[in-house]
């Protein structure tokens, strides 16, 4: 997860949010990510999505069946809908979602019986510091919102 939140400090250094993910495969990093959807103009342009792209350029194979990825934030229901049609064996997240969470907290596409795959989850990793990283962010986008005024 340090891994994770070191990828969430580039996102917000480059005014991202700050979300950050990274993909392992047997205790390697194979895919890195963080949010770019101001910098690439692309909706998609999530931490996971960017994480589980390279992994599957690493593995030359779109199934990633043995693949954790550890993200600051729970997925969104994109992200975790990327992450069934990967087959990512578990996600492993630092703070809710509850605005938009695929994993638990708005909806749960992660284990939903209707869909051929299911992902284990862990939530609560490194919280805090992910939690700190979102309040100092959102806090300064307010600052530099009410400095336009």
């Amino acid at each position: 997860m340090r891994e994770a939140l070191k990828e969430a400090k580039k996102a917000f250094q480059e005014n991202e949010v700050p979300i950050g993910a990274v993909a392992v495969f047997k205790n390697q990093i194979i895919g890195r990510g963080h949010n770019q959807t101001e910098h690439l103009k692309d909706p998609t342009a999530h931490a996971e999505i960017i994480a589980i792209t390279a992994a599957a350029n690493t593995l030359n194979d779109w199934r990633l069946n043995e693949v954790e990825l550890y993200c600051t934030v729970e997925p969104c229901i994109m992200c975790a809908g990327a992450l069934i049609l990967a087959r990512v064996r578990r996600i492993i997240f630092g703070v809710r979602d509850k605005k938009f969470g695929g994993c638990g907290s708005i909806f749960n596409i992660a284990n939903n019986n209707r869909l051929n795959h299911k992902v284990e989850i862990t939530e609560g990793i490194s919280a805090e510091e992910s939690t700190a990283l979102l309040k100092q962010f959102f806090k300064k986008l307010r600052e530099i919102k009410d400095s336009q005024k």
